[in-house]
């Protein structure tokens, strides 16, 4: 399956104090770098989903503008899903800045083409949307919910062929589930820090 791999950076970051969380250091890297770290020798179409695309240049990546005014992460999904070349995408957000490439790589090979949304299933029945891929056919739906001003992005899967993934089969590729660590808050951040001294991240 053609997959390409979309990295949602256009969050407000306002529990961060309106920070680009894109942008933030853990360790020696931004969160941003740490996410292409794992994309790049994954997909061969990489895309940055944002509000602005010059905050991005450096990197020279394709980046996919929101086309709705309000914020959020279903925005993004429209934004990415519109400026990719392939079919479906993988998408991850800049506030998760352990994602593991096996994890990755297990639920990419979850993926068929008859499905259009393939997403992890926690063992609380919570389905991870931030870390999921979507195809384009997607689309219509996801523009329909936008422009009644509705942002929760699980609401249009009632529209769409939907393969949810459990945890268990994803975990070989990430033991510890640190690919689902949010960096959110200040707290967020220094627990990050952290994690990534312990762990070796």
């Amino acid at each position: 399956m053609d997959i390409a791999g979309v990295i949602l950076a256009g969050g407000l970051g306002t529990r961060m104090g309106h920070v680009k969380k894109a942008f933030l250091g853990i360790g020696d890297r931004t969160i941003l770098d740490r996410l292409l770290a794992v994309y790049r020798p994954l997909f061969s179409e990489i895309v940055i989903s944002a509000r602005e695309a010059e905050d991005f240049a450096i990197y020279n990546l394709p980046v996919a503008e929101d086309r709705f005014a309000a914020r959020s992460s279903l925005t993004g999904i429209h934004a990415g899903l519109c400026a990719i070349r392939a079919s479906h995408g993988f998408f991850a957000a800049c506030d998760a800045p352990f994602l593991q490439p096996g994890l990755v790589e297990r639920l990419l090979a979850e993926a068929a083409p008859e499905f259009d949304v393939i997403i992890p299933l926690k063992e609380d029945g919570y389905r991870e949307p931030l870390c999921a891929i979507y195809s384009k056919r997607c689309l219509p739906f996801i523009e329909a919910q936008l422009q009644r001003e509705d942002f929760k992005i699980i609401r249009f899967f009632e529209h769409v062929a939907v393969k949810e993934v459990p945890i268990a089969r994803l975990l070989p590729g990430d033991p510890g589930q640190v690919s689902f660590f949010n960096v959110n808050a200040p707290d967020d951040l220094r627990q990050a820090e952290r994690l990534a001294e312990e762990l070796g991240l």
